[in-house]
């Protein structure tokens, strides 16, 4: 993963981070050193977030086929969850 300063960024903006880009999809923004940000091609970050939403979904599917859910109305949902 290709690493970008932020003082690189304030004086090659852009450039430096389509750049980097190039070489992995992915960077690291360090400030002061410290790994503080990463940037990543769209296509990536959608990857991402699809793998993302199918770990929430199979983890909805395990909870039903293991009776780990309630049945209620929104007035029992909105007692139970704000009290």
């Amino acid at each position: 993963m290709s690493s970008i300063t932020a003082n690189e960024l304030k004086t090659k903006g852009v450039s430096i981070v389509e750049s980097a880009l190039r070489q992995d999809g992915q960077a690291v923004i360090t400030v002061r050193g410290e790994r503080k940000y990463v940037v990543l091609d769209f296509s990536t970050y959608n990857k991402l977030r699809e793998y993302e939403l199918d770990i929430a979904l199979q983890e909805a599917r395990n909870d039903i086929a293991n009776g780990n859910y309630k049945t209620e109305s929104v007035d029992e949902h909105m007692k139970r969850v704000l009290d």
